[in-house]
């Protein structure tokens, strides 16, 4: 009796072992966390972990967006290129046109949108692999940018610029940004219709279309708030440097679909979450600044966050398997 008893107030209990069972990169955050602030002091600072959530928004943003399209069993290769095109060009549209600062942010928010929706034009209606229609679009969209910006970068309005100061002594913008698209993230997969659907088309698609989803209109919005997302790393990015230069964002479109993956998302579709890719984005982070205290080379770094996101991988796979 007694037994049973506390075998239910267990269950009943938080499970810290099944939390972190049951979300292998939180697991694998906490063991870096652990592991860096052994091997350096500086690690756990106040000013430190502010500097990691800031390093992390740009592709914790880039992930929520890529989070969308994974579920859905697609892929966008094309989110650096169009991150970087709208941080043109809402840098020249204030600098050459004289629009308010807020009308060019507008504007290069726009421009993500419509390349997320060209991108789903060409999956959806034009059937094309997702692979090589986000591929074009990478190419198109690095080539815009450099056509707009004629190879030099442009100075950012101040509304732009604002996204990547910092409100009063300690608090930065990026990470209030980051925060609030990773609600709106977790509000769309979870409960809206769209949400919905971006999961039954990654379980089935030709079950998806048999019960009645409309699964191109879908593909459309699925691919736009990919693009959009882009856009608000793309400005954000642009924010934190003070300008818009044509080769930024270069590999990040890499760096999102590992936070995605690392996250706990399947690239079969039908699995992923705003909080998984939201950690995978920590993960990476918190690597690369972990490597860069205790002084490691910047060309064995890369090694290291391969090597780190094939493992997160293979764990959570084979994890999965065992059940």
């Amino acid at each position: 009796m007694t037994t049973t008893t506390g075998t239910t107030q267990r269950r009943k209990g938080p499970d810290l072992g099944r939390l972190l069972s049951d979300n292998g990169a939180l697991g694998g955050l906490l063991l870096l966390v652990v592991t860096l602030s052994l091997l350096t002091p500086t690690f756990l600072t106040a000013q430190n972990l502010l500097n990691v959530g800031v390093q992390a928004a740009v592709v914790a943003v880039l992930a929520f967006g890529q989070t969308f399209v994974i579920v859905s069993a697609g892929v966008d290769l094309s989110v650096g290129s169009v991150a970087a095109l709208s941080g043109i060009v809402a840098a020249y549209t204030a600098a050459e046109t004289g629009l308010p600062g807020w009308l060019a942010l507008i504007a290069g928010l726009g421009v993500g949108a419509l390349a997320g929706l060209i991108n789903g034009v060409l999956v959806s209606y034009g059937r094309l692999p997702a692979f090589i229609a986000t591929l074009a679009m990478l190419s198109v969209a690095r080539g815009l940018t450099l056509v707009v910006s004629q190879g030099a970068p442009k100075v950012t309005p101040d509304e732009v610029t604002f996204l990547g100061s910092t409100i009063g002594a300690f608090l930065p913008v990026p990470l209030l940004v980051m925060l609030g698209v990773l609600a709106l993230t977790s509000f769309i997969l979870n409960r809206t219709y769209p949400g919905r659907t971006m999961y039954a088309i990654g379980g089935n698609e030709e079950a998806a279309m048999l019960s009645g989803i409309d699964v191109r209109k879908n593909k459309l919005i699925i691919y736009a708030l990919s693009g959009l997302f882009a856009g608000i790393a793309g400005i954000l990015l642009a924010g934190r440097l003070g300008s818009a230069g044509p080769q930024a964002a270069v590999g990040y479109e890499l760096d999102a679909i590992a936070a995605v993956v690392i996250g706990g998302a399947s690239l079969s579709g039908g699995v992923g979450r705003a909080s998984g890719a939201f950690v995978g984005a920590l993960v990476l982070a918190v690597l690369r600044n972990g490597l860069n205290l205790v002084q490691v080379s910047p060309f064995w770094q890369q090694v290291v966050i391969g090597v780190v996101i094939a493992v997160a991988v293979l764990v959570d796979t084979l994890r999965r398997r065992s059940r």
